[in-house]
């Protein structure tokens, strides 16, 4: 499987990269089989994610996922975000190799950890 141009196109023009500093919400989760690591800042107003942000550190995979992900969720409420899914996230990306499908589910694990504590 080759990448698609969407996963190219975030991949060297990732969006809301960088940090949240008025964040309310963040996590950071990591891959302990190869390493990558997400962090995502999400702020919250009247349950509504506001706007989103990631670091990624791995492979090219996690990047553009991070930077997928945060379009998906802003405008999102938190129940809404909480219902994506790793399919979701490889759909919206144009999908991955299997052998990278671990950078989606790192990039929903981050989604849930920093939603955790939204009500």
């Amino acid at each position: 499987m080759t990448y698609s141009a969407k996963f190219k196109d975030h991949l060297t023009n990732p969006r809301n990269s960088g940090e949240l500093v008025e964040a309310n919400a963040t996590a950071e989760e990591s891959n302990p089989v190869c390493g990558d690591r997400l962090r995502l800042s999400l702020l919250m107003r009247q349950d509504r994610i506001e706007a989103a942000r990631f670091l990624a550190y791995g492979c090219p995979p996690t990047l553009a996922c991070g930077s997928v992900l945060t379009e998906l969720v802003q405008g999102k409420t938190a129940s809404e975000a909480r219902r994506l899914t790793r399919a979701n996230l490889l759909d919206a990306i144009g999908g991955l190799p299997s052998r990278k499908h671990h950078a989606a589910a790192l990039a929903i694990e981050t989604l849930r950890s920093a939603l955790k504590d939204v009500e």
